[in-house]
């Protein structure tokens, strides 16, 4: 290979460099031959594909595209083709819940499901590298893209992102050799420590040191993403230097002490920013575009994300000139080479002639399956849930929210167009039935107007009971860089947690009229609103969820499933009281002994001390979920209460359904270590599993832990598990049902 075509590798071209992807209605079946001649001469190693077209013009310009490559080139190497697929195939496939969401399932069995039908969708079209998981850390709520992540826990992100990508990647293409192992290259992201910006601003510095980037950011990619066939690395700095040029990240950790062999590369370029040129353009490490060139491949072993200005293209000039490293060259693009060996492409590159497998029934049956697990029941006072369909005779759906399908970020144009909102699923839920759905919209998401207030509040009067349908919002991709105002998404961080506009006061309004209220946050992150946690009669929170939205959650209300959603994330009483993640270290959170500070709903202060109008304890912490049963846990027991550091403990409990009706539980283990040479968590989950009872049914969970899992990054900066006691507690990270202690020797 010339250096040109080794360079050629590590770029990614565009689909749109031969076909006109502007409509996407549009089917003409013509490209333009020059076009691609040029794209695949200088960026030929992958192709950016996520564009929404009809199958037949994907189809078509996935095959010329290959074909050139093909036949027409001296190498004959094919391209990984790409697209998005954070919670389901974005050129008009299924559209699954926000990952925030589906990790409220604690379900990894059905996630690994959800990422097998996004890959039985996207693969027959041609499909073969798909940009997810995301397994940053939701811990820094402003941030607008933490409805990408599985929630604030290292340890729920590792396992809900090995799901992914072990359902993603499972499997062969058709017609691949014997040396293949996986049908798509998974992109585990943000490689590392993104989702903490500083000021939860997208792009700001990550501030921490090596303890923290091993013991936390760190976690879910070594427990997901070693068997990736792809990573991308994150935009930020941490500890001051650059992600994409930080050599002690992507080559010394990654890939010496990792041994990582797979394809790494840089972000997407957007309009206000082109990754590669990140060190010049953002974080002023480099004064020119040949130095970011330069330490993007000799510090980082990564590829550029087209979309920008190609500054890779200043590579073979650098390399001829003695400049650049030939041997980091070689290297790199020695990984893309083994990720398109490993998907079988030079067997089969090209798309499949039935290639329409979207929407079977098997991935509506486990869309609709994974939208009730993604539900969670934060409040249900007095038990009014769930609704009773004979024993009310109406219902007022109320609400901005109510009335609309509101899907998380990376969706693209018409995804909405396969919805069902709340209002819908109501009425699908309550076809047959006597009840009356009483509607209104009440207010805008983004208006201070209350002018639909009157009509709200006759809704409410007019009904036995009433459901209010607030939140956040987000848009497809081309609306939300558009500048269509939103309140999440990629770019769109907050420096406010409560309800935007007149939201809050309607719920206020629709709480005077004496009826009962049941309030529901349709959102992409934690809402913090504490007249509502305080005044409403059950609460209930979806995060974004995907095409059968409304039919889950009228399933749940009015008791056609039994909720078994435990939240990803913790929710703050306020802005002013995050960060609220459960696993802090020890001391890190007083609690005034005197009480919490807090303001009564008629004015009057209160005074504490942390904080003095207010408490740093959550409303909800990580882990919280209520059921329309109960359950009890007896019997804790260990497999040893002595354990060396090669042993695995299995702890067992009896979890008994005490109530009248079938659920579900998510049994959850934490462990906190008594004392260590450093500070660790208070607690920090260790395992978990979800099972099923029948009313009155009992059954023994056993959940094992590799005691290898208890290491801590010591003064010495290596991984040692120390000798000491430690509890081991079986609840939520708010509440204990049983504990016990072990000791490792």
């Amino acid at each position: 290979m010339s250096i040109e075509e080794k360079v050629a590798q590590l770029i990614q071209g565009d689909i749109n460099g031969w076909m006109n992807m502007t409509d996407p209605a549009d089917n003409t079946l013509t490209h333009n031959a020059t076009g691609l001649a040029n794209m695949m001469k200088y960026k030929a190693g992958s192709i950016w594909a996520g564009y929404s077209a009809t199958y037949e013009k994907f189809v078509y310009a996935v095959t010329v595209g290959q074909k050139y490559l093909m036949e027409n080139t001296t190498l004959g190497i094919p391209a990984m083709f790409q697209s998005e697929g954070l919670h389901g195939f974005t050129n008009n496939g299924t559209i699954f819940p926000s990952p925030l969401g589906m990790a409220c399932s604690f379900n990894t069995a059905l996630l690994q499901k959800v990422a097998e039908a996004t890959a039985n969708e996207a693969e027959p079209l041609g499909i073969s590298q798909i940009f997810a998981p995301v397994v940053d850390l939701s811990r820094e709520l402003r941030w607008g893209r933490v409805e990408e992540n599985y929630g604030e826990d290292h340890f729920l992100n590792g396992e809900m992102g090995l799901a992914f990508v072990t359902g993603l990647q499972s499997g062969k293409r058709r017609n691949a050799s014997s040396t293949a192992i996986a049908r798509m290259a998974a992109t585990c992201k943000h490689f590392a420590a993104f989702g903490s910006p500083q000021g939860g601003l997208n792009l700001a510095q990550v501030s921490g040191g090596e303890r923290e980037l091993r013991s936390t950011y760190l976690r879910p990619f070594n427990r997901a993403c070693m068997n990736a066939l792809a990573i991308m690395t994150a935009y930020s700095s941490y500890d001051g230097i650059p992600a994409m040029t930080n050599d002690h990240l992507l080559v010394q950790i990654l890939r010496r002490e990792w041994g990582y062999k797979y394809w790494v590369t840089s972000g997407e370029s957007h309009p206000t920013f082109h990754k590669v040129d990140l060190p010049m353009s953002l974080h002023a490490t480099c004064e020119t575009r040949e130095c970011c060139a330069k330490q993007s491949l000799e510090n980082g072993l990564q590829g550029e994300m087209g979309g920008g200005t190609y500054t890779y293209l200043t590579l073979p000039d650098q390399i001829r000139a003695g400049k650049v490293s030939q041997a980091a060259l070689d290297e790199t693009v020695s990984y893309m080479l083994r990720t398109k060996f490993a998907l079988g492409l030079f067997e089969n590159p090209y798309p499949y002639t039935d290639y329409n497998h979207i929407r079977t029934n098997e991935t509506l049956s486990t869309l609709l399956q994974i939208e009730r697990e993604s539900i969670v029941l934060l409040e249900n006072h007095d038990n009014i849930l769930p609704l009773s369909k004979t024993g009310i005779n109406s219902v007022a759906l109320i609400g901005p929210s109510a009335g609309q399908v509101i899907m998380g970020d990376y969706v693209f144009s018409g995804a909405k167009d396969n919805g069902v909102s709340p209002l819908d699923g109501f009425k699908q839920v309550l076809a047959g039935t006597n009840v009356q759905v009483n509607y209104a919209e009440g207010c805008k998401l983004w208006s201070a107007s209350e002018e639909g207030f009157p009509e709200a509040v006759t809704a409410a009067q007019n009904s036995d009971v009433a459901v209010v349908v607030v939140g956040t919002w987000s848009l497809d991709q081309n609306l939300l860089w558009s500048g269509v105002n939103a309140t999440t998404g990629e770019h769109v961080d907050v420096s406010d947690l409560a309800l935007v506009g007149a939201q809050l006061n309607l719920i206020k309004a629709v709480k005077a009229t004496g009826k009962k209220v049941i309030v529901v946050y349709v959102s992409g992150k934690p809402v913090a609103e504490t007249w509502v946690y305080r005044n409403a009669d059950a609460i209930i929170s979806q995060f974004y969820g995907g095409e059968l939205q409304g039919r889950a959650l009228a399933e749940v209300i009015f008791g056609d499933f039994n909720p078994s959603g435990v939240t990803s994330v913790s929710w703050p009483r306020s802005v002013g009281t995050a960060p609220a993640f459960y696993d802090y270290l020890k001391g890190s959170r007083p609690v005034d002994w005197t009480g919490p500070g807090y303001i009564k709903d008629d004015g009057t202060l209160v005074f504490g001390h942390e904080y003095t109008l207010d408490s740093p304890v959550p409303f909800w912490s990580f882990g919280h979920g209520l059921s329309y049963t109960t359950f009890q846990y007896s019997e804790l027991s260990f497999s040893k209460s002595t354990l060396s550091k090669s042993d695995t403990l299995v702890v067992k409990v009896n979890v008994k359904n005490t109530g009248t009706r079938a659920g579900q539980e998510v049994v959850q283990v934490y462990m906190t270590d008594l004392f260590s040479s450093v500070v660790t968590p208070v607690q920090s989950l260790q395992g978990f599993a979800k099972v099923d009872l029948a009313a009155g049914e009992s059954k023994s969970v056993s959940v094992s832990i590799p005691i290898q899992n208890l290491a801590v990054w010591t003064l010495d900066n290596k991984f040692v598990v120390e000798p000491g006691k430690f509890t081991v507690q079986v609840g939520t990270s708010q509440a204990v049902y049983v504990n016990g202690t072990i000791t490792v020797q």
